[in-house]
């Protein structure tokens, strides 16, 4: 059977220019009703549809600063990663949009709250996805605010927003971002070492050259190594599709190592082809919604790992692929 997932409408004739993704650096409740109700406010007035994607405390805020208009404002916390991965929240995000194209103005009008978790590592992925999401989503009729919140986020966190956002709100002012280039902030990205990869790899071949056997002694390993048989599956799928795309796309012999820790799994996959390092692969099918075509490598991956970065290597590309373990 062939899925797909939901085409995002073409924007009606309203100016895209007029819509950018802009970051509010807050630090009070006040701060937050400041950005967030002028922002919902005009959009309502527009006829968008009017979304937060916030937790809780925070919707429960707006939603009470917007009075009798907060039923007309639905909460999406997903779409900011609130318990999600990258793709599934840009799913989301393409739903509501192809959603919107059939209603009132044909535009989504959002207020999201970033909320990147307690680790630098999901920091990392956090920013990424608001950098990639610049790309992913350029031309459609969005409009986002995300609010930056100084009382609960890290500096780093905080910095990022600048170079991810086309425009500022800072205490109720727009301006553009001077330091706004989403691409070069990709490539910058540190590569974080784990601890576990300070012990000897549970799998490491250097040079492998047949698919099938591969994926064979990837899947003994993963069984062999971490006790939840349903995350050994997806581990393992992903792991396969990886693996698939070195031998397909790649330039064979593919060396593939595992670290299996406690805590932390990581696993590298790489072959000597080097023309190919996206840092946006992944986000979604590479063929678009008609997964029937193929092209799920990499949006698989990033759907079943925490973490996932296209690196040179010392031969050649090297997927990485890093996950928490129950």
């Amino acid at each position: 059977m062939q899925h797909s997932v939901l085409p995002v409408p073409r924007p009606q004739a309203r100016a895209l220019s007029a819509r950018p993704h802009a970051a509010a650096l807050v630090d009070s409740d006040e701060a937050i009703l400041a950005a967030s109700l002028p922002h919902l406010e005009a959009g309502l007035a527009a006829g968008d549809t009017a979304v937060l994607a916030c937790p809780p405390d925070t919707a429960a805020l707006i939603g009470a600063g917007l009075g009798l208009r907060a039923g007309a404002v639905e909460n999406h916390p997903r779409i900011c990663l609130l318990d999600t991965r990258a793709p599934d929240a840009i799913t989301e995000t393409r739903r509501l949009l192809a959603r919107a194209g059939s209603t009132g103005s044909g535009w989504v009008r959002l207020v999201g709250q970033v909320q990147f978790g307690d680790r630098p590592r999901t920091w990392r992925e956090g920013t990424r996805y608001e950098a990639a999401s610049n790309a992913l989503l350029a031309g459609q009729p969005l409009a986002a605010l995300c609010l930056y919140d100084s009382r609960t986020l890290p500096d780093e966190v905080l910095r990022s927003a600048r170079a991810t956002h086309s425009e500022l709100v800072v205490d109720g002012a727009r301006e553009p971002s001077p330091e706004f280039d989403p691409a070069a902030f990709l490539r910058r990205l540190p590569v974080p070492r784990e601890p576990v990869e300070d012990c000897a790899p549970v799998l490491d071949v250097p040079a492998a050259t047949v698919l099938a056997d591969l994926r064979h002694r990837l899947a003994a390993a993963l069984s062999a190594h971490v006790a939840d048989r349903d995350l050994v599956d997806d581990l393992h799928l992903a792991v396969s599709e990886v693996v698939a795309n070195a031998f397909r796309h790649g330039v064979p012999p593919v060396s593939a190592r595992l670290w299996v820790g406690p805590e932390q799994l990581v696993c590298e996959i790489g072959d000597h082809g080097t023309a190919f390092a996206d840092p946006l692969a992944g986000f979604q099918p590479a063929h678009g919604p008609d997964l029937g075509r193929g092209g799920m490598g990499l949006w698989l991956a990033r759907k079943l790992f925490d973490h996932v970065d296209l690196l040179p290597g010392p031969g050649g590309l090297v997927v990485r692929l890093a996950t928490r373990l129950p």
